[in-house]
């Protein structure tokens, strides 16, 4: 299973995911393709991701025998969420390689940290700070401006556990409902669009980027992307580097998202980072009808030890998300020429829920794909 000290799969190999969502699924199904076996391990009976795995397990992260017996009936274990339990992390990784390694969780599950890794980097972030009370959060308020967003420092995403602050708000108020002794005020970044960057980066340091997607949200969930973003190259560009700089790192193995901010100023465009995701990312899934190679299989070969592929664009790509009731217009969507609908297999659809995407491809002329 290993060359020269790396983690190398064969065919028929397994790999263990954690996280039984629409991301564990579509991994699951890039692993099946390439003759690798998956077995999935989350707690909810309901799993997505269960239905496309010959074996999986249905346990508590916390169910350390449950851990036990996962980790030996796989190779490598992998993981579709970054707030996976740092003790069922530890536990696994002391049996089996897990990839991202799980000191990376530590980073990216902690936003302060993060916040703080990037800086080091030297790579521009909104202006924030430190929140542990009502009274620190008044403070950082006057320091930094308002509106300005504040945020648990662990365990948000799609807008949860986070708020706008704006002047005339009741702090107390705000800090009460946010339920946590520990947060972050971040400065509220007037972009002119939201982007991100999907790196892939393989164990002996080989960084694959697919092309900047531009991203709209609605709600704070994500509706729609499109690649490439109608930004220009050099930014485009820039905005790469960073990826493949954080990856770098960070000795990331595996896909990892970078969200950033576009913003317009009398010296031109630049770029700030948002939040890193290490994981297969929500706006990424164009990737599976819009290039050559999808961010799944991409991160299948990283962390399998194989060399990972060269991204070409198929065209101007487009992802719509169907979330909540929506999915009940996926028959008007298979009529649409040109549309390809990937549904998730959730039972019941509610509000905020995502439950399929739908892809759409306009090729360039005379049928040309475009380099990614």
């Amino acid at each position: 299973m290993k060359a020269n000290g790396k983690v190398t799969l064969k065919p028929g190999d397994t790999i263990g995911i954690l996280g039984g969502g629409q991301l564990g699924r579509m991994l699951a199904m890039a692993a099946a393709r390439l003759g690798l076996r998956c077995q999935v391990f989350a707690p909810d009976p309901d799993s997505a991701a269960f239905d496309v795995v010959q074996h999986a397990t249905c346990a508590e992260y916390a169910d350390v025998e449950a851990l036990e017996l996962f980790a030996n009936d796989v190779d490598i274990i992998t993981y579709e969420f970054e707030n996976v339990p740092s003790a069922a992390a530890m536990i696994l990784g002391a049996r089996r390689p897990v990839l991202p390694d799980r000191k990376i969780l530590e980073t990216t599950q902690d936003r302060l940290a993060e916040k703080e890794f990037i800086g080091k980097l030297g790579i521009g972030t909104a202006d924030y700070a430190d929140v542990a009370s009502a009274a620190g959060l008044r403070a950082a308020a006057a320091r930094i401006g308002l509106p300005a967003v504040v945020k648990t420092r662990r365990f948000g995403y799609d807008g949860k556990g986070q708020a706008m602050l704006r002047g005339g708000d009741d702090i107390e108020r705000v800090w009460t409902e946010l339920g946590t002794n520990s947060a972050i005020l971040e400065a509220f970044v007037p972009f002119e669009r939201e982007i991100s960057v999907i790196a892939a980066r393989s164990a002996d340091g080989q960084v694959e980027c697919f092309d900047v997607t531009e991203n709209e949200h609605r709600d704070h969930i994500l509706k729609i992307s499109r690649a490439p973003a109608a930004i220009p190259p050099e930014l485009a560009d820039e905005a790469r580097s960073i990826a493949g700089r954080i990856a770098g790192a960070l000795d990331y193995v595996g896909v990892l998202a970078v969200e950033m901010f576009v913003l317009a100023d009398a010296g031109g465009r630049k770029v700030l980072v948002n939040e890193i995701a290490p994981r297969v990312h929500n706006s990424g899934h164009w990737t599976l009808d819009g290039a050559s190679i999808s961010q799944f299989e991409q991160h299948i070969r990283a962390i399998a030890g194989w060399p990972l592929g060269k991204p070409v664009r198929h065209g101007h790509v487009t992802m719509t998300n169907l979330i909540g009731d929506e999915i009940k217009d996926y028959e008007r969507w298979l009529t649409v020429p040109g549309a390809t609908v990937h549904l998730y297999g959730k039972g019941t659809s509610r509000s905020g829920r995502k439950m399929g995407h739908v892809t759409r491809v306009e090729r360039a002329p005379g049928g040309r794909s475009d380099p990614a």
